[in-house]
């Protein structure tokens, strides 16, 4: 054979790596609906099986510390396409919301960019896109399947998925856990919540919905190595909040606004690794930005993750975590939300309540067919608690009761976040401490209620939900 003929042949293995390297890649989120944390196998759940998020942290990153902008789906939805805090985002700020016009949102800077764009499932939800003249929604092109488009798309265009699961979202065909195998015996409870049958079979049912997602995910991803396109995806792995469980979703205490988050991008990340650092979903469009090579063409709030998966920065520096929400369900009269920030860092969380006088879960009273207590989604849990309200009195008002103005939590003696210290002298200096640091946040980011605390703007905007 010609020389030259035999080093063009010992070349083009190299050349290919080379030419899939400067490729832009596939950009894949797999996100579930109201998964929490640390309700996967990797974190210590003794009882829940998640082998795809276990794939993706043997070959990426697995985070120990992600948390959602706000514990409620359309607002923390919005916060991951946008890349910006829910209270910038107008109307978008709440749940059952209209998305506003205007707003950047990474996959269409990506499909202006090169991408094909699509989303299967739950996109930016719930709420009305189309009110200001959006024509598809702002998580992508609506896909039956990506796995199918997955084995059909170009090979040399780039994708951009979302995969909006519906699980492990409430409601649950009670007892579906325990026939699946999952042994409700097998299960830690939440401090928070009651040790009893009923609950435990709740869990199991959640598990079992848990499970569910998780073998979805294993499809798109077996999907994306038939397809010859995993070597070259970006691939997240997550929830959007906290479980659907009393004093954890629609709450910014850990239980709804921790998540579990694992990232996988083959030839970027060198070896698996865990990040302690604390980490916001609102950093993936930043990320998302990076890695597509796309410049926005406004400013986003999350730095980029980039950095952190290829090992050029420590994840442990990020040392501090800021948390909001605004009107979730409607459950208060005059459509009146509970407004709330806050700021946790590794000992402690802080949470300023902006309208303390009302009912934090939802006003019992309230005429809607989500009441009692219609910010906690209805189910076996909840309404053992409210039924056994004499039986549990320090549970059930962690859960239902009424809230002071401001919350501190020692989370060295209470990782429970049960015993509000706020007005224990002996932390005051810790206290001053957060409260200038989310009022410096608040102001930092254009927080409106850093100069107007009391403003009921939020409550203004169109419930797009039943009432």
């Amino acid at each position: 054979m010609n020389n030259k003929l035999i080093l063009a042949a010992l070349l083009l293995p190299a050349s290919i790596q080379a030419a899939q390297q400067s490729q832009k890649p596939d950009i894949v989120l797999l996100l579930a609906d109201d998964w929490g944390f640390p309700h996967a196998a990797v974190y210590g759940d003794r009882t829940v099986k998640t082998p795809t998020f276990d794939y993706i942290i043997s070959r990426g990153v697995l985070f120990t510390n992600a948390y959602c902008a706000a514990p409620s789906s359309s607002p923390s939805r919005a916060a991951i396409l946008t890349g910006c805090y829910p209270h910038e985002l107008g109307e978008a700020a709440n749940l059952w919301a209209r998305f506003p016009a205007g707003l950047q949102v990474y996959p269409d800077l990506l499909e202006r960019n090169g991408y094909q764009i699509a989303c299967e499932g739950k996109g930016w939800a719930p709420g009305d896109f189309a009110y200001y003249g959006r024509k598809f929604n702002p998580a992508g092109r609506s896909c039956d399947k990506v796995a199918d488009l997955i084995l059909s798309a170009p090979k040399d265009k780039p994708l951009c998925l979302w995969f909006g699961s519906h699980h492990p979202h409430r409601p649950y065909k009670e007892g579906i856990g325990k026939q699946n195998g999952i042994n409700p015996d097998s299960i830690r409870v939440s401090p928070n919540l009651p040790d009893e049958d009923k609950v435990r079979g709740d869990m199991a049912d959640y598990y079992y919905n848990v499970q569910v997602f998780d073998s979805q995910c294993k499809e798109i991803v077996d999907a994306l190595k038939q397809a010859g396109r995993l070597e070259n995806t970006l691939l997240v792995m997550t929830g959007d909040n906290g479980y659907p469980f009393p004093r954890a979703k629609a709450n910014i205490y850990d239980e709804g606004s921790h998540i579990p988050l694992a990232i996988m991008w083959p030839g970027h990340i060198k070896k698996p690794f865990a990040c302690d650092g604390f980490v916001n979903l609102l950093e993936l469009a930043a990320t998302f930005y990076e890695a597509a090579g796309v410049k926005p063409d406004k400013a986003v709030r999350g730095r980029s993750l980039v950095p952190l998966l290829e090992g050029k920065e420590n994840g442990s520096q990020r040392s501090e975590i800021f948390l909001e929400r605004e009107r979730h369900a409607n459950v208060r009269a005059g459509n009146a939300g509970y407004p709330s920030r806050g700021v946790k860092t590794k000992d402690y969380i802080y949470i300023r309540n902006f309208h303390s006088e009302r009912w934090p879960a939802g006003d019992p009273k309230y005429a809607s067919q989500l009441a009692p207590y219609g910010d906690c989604d209805n189910g076996p849990a909840k309404a053992y608690l409210v039924a056994n309200e004499k039986k549990y009195p320090t549970l059930f008002e962690l859960a239902f009761g009424m809230r002071p103005a401001e919350e501190l939590y020692d989370l060295k003696k209470d990782p429970a976040q049960q015993h509000n210290v706020a007005t224990d002298p002996a932390y005051g200096g810790v206290l001053d401490k957060l409260r200038k640091q989310l009022a410096d946040w608040m102001k930092a980011t254009g927080d409106i209620r850093a100069t107007d605390p009391d403003t009921n703007i939020f409550d203004t905007y169109h419930y797009a939900g039943k009432i």
